[in-house]
């Protein structure tokens, strides 16, 4: 499956940003979705994954702050960032993997270009 990214940019602390993932072909109700992220020098980190089933997890730096949900019927999949804050300045990557997955990037195959988010 392909996968774009759209919806990041330049926020201030305290501020939101909504991402989007939006998925190629016909199959995508039936792939697990997640968003990873990083940093520059720092390895890449997941942060959200949602299931088939509906299904969320959370990295604990932004349980609370972050939601993730997925609509099939546009084949697309959102990240909902609120109350942002310079530590999450990072590229943001959606991925997709069938089955089951976690919040590990071994869990999935496919993934997406990426999308900037700067925190200030």
């Amino acid at each position: 499956v392909q996968l774009v990214e759209s919806g990041g940019g330049s926020v201030q602390a305290g501020g939101s940003l909504r991402l989007s993932c939006a998925a190629s072909g016909s199959t995508f109700s039936t792939y697990c979705m997640g968003w990873f992220r990083q940093a520059p020098g720092k390895e890449r980190e997941g942060v959200a994954r949602i299931s088939r089933v509906y299904t969320t997890d959370y990295a604990t730096s932004v349980k609370g702050r972050f939601t993730i949900s997925r609509d099939n019927a546009k084949n697309t999949m959102y990240l909902q960032m609120n109350n942002l804050n310079p530590e999450d300045t990072a590229m943001y990557y959606c991925a997709a993997g069938s089955g089951n997955c976690g919040l590990s990037d071994t869990w999935y195959n496919d993934w997406g270009q990426g999308t900037q988010v700067t925190v200030s």
